[in-house]
């Protein structure tokens, strides 16, 4: 079986937000087909993205998957033109500094990610 690679002609537009607050700080980030036919994303297994914060010394300080389990089965996600996915992830009690976040897709046969600079 060959590996499908990126698909020829793929057009996907990555965007992260970052919100901060008292509880937390919240982070959207958007997938969206920005092509003019439907796109096919797969996946390895149930984990469709993943989200990383570094401090100012680009030391991993958070990352969303860490003790997180994934059930092990392969899938497909479908976006149609200009529909976009949206995950969310929150994290809580963060220590006070600047940081740098970045989401990705964990699809295989497409690379997409975003990232964001933001303070607590």
């Amino acid at each position: 079986m060959s590996d499908p690679g990126i698909l020829p002609g793929m057009s996907l537009e990555c965007s992260l937000s970052v919100t901060v607050s008292e509880d937390g700080v919240g982070f959207t980030y958007d997938v969206t087909n920005a092509g003019d036919e439907p796109i096919e994303l797969q996946f390895s297994d149930a984990q469709e993205t993943d989200l990383v914060v570094e401090d100012a010394h680009g030391t991993e300080v958070w990352r969303w998957s860490a003790g997180r389990m994934f059930a092990q089965m392969l899938q497909q996600k479908e976006l149609g033109p200009a529909e976009t996915a949206t995950y969310e992830f929150e994290w809580d009690d963060p220590e006070p500094g600047e940081y740098e976040a970045t989401a990705t897709l964990a699809a295989t046969n497409a690379d997409c990610g975003a990232s964001a600079a933001f303070e607590v």
